[in-house]
């Protein structure tokens, strides 16, 4: 499946993390940088593509939200 080179890097971010939480701030400052915007949506926006071509099209439930915390992937039990 085609990703954005946007989505494979924080795809990325979040594989090196790999059951770990991912903070919504690091996860902004390693994908977007560290002049980029907090206050914006962007970030879910773009966990929200990796969901729809990582997870919907295999009825997986990998890329988790833990609300007000951050995101984390997980993998097979």
């Amino acid at each position: 499946m085609p990703l954005t080179a946007r989505e494979v890097a924080l795809l990325e971010a979040l594989m090196r993390r790999q059951g770990a939480v991912a903070a919504r701030r690091d996860l902004l400052r390693e994908v977007w940088g560290d002049d980029f915007d907090r206050e914006t949506n962007v970030l879910e926006v773009y966990v929200g593509y990796l969901r729809r071509k990582i997870d919907e099209p295999f009825g997986r439930h990998s890329l988790q939200t833990l609300r007000g915390i951050g995101y984390r992937l997980v993998g097979e039990a």
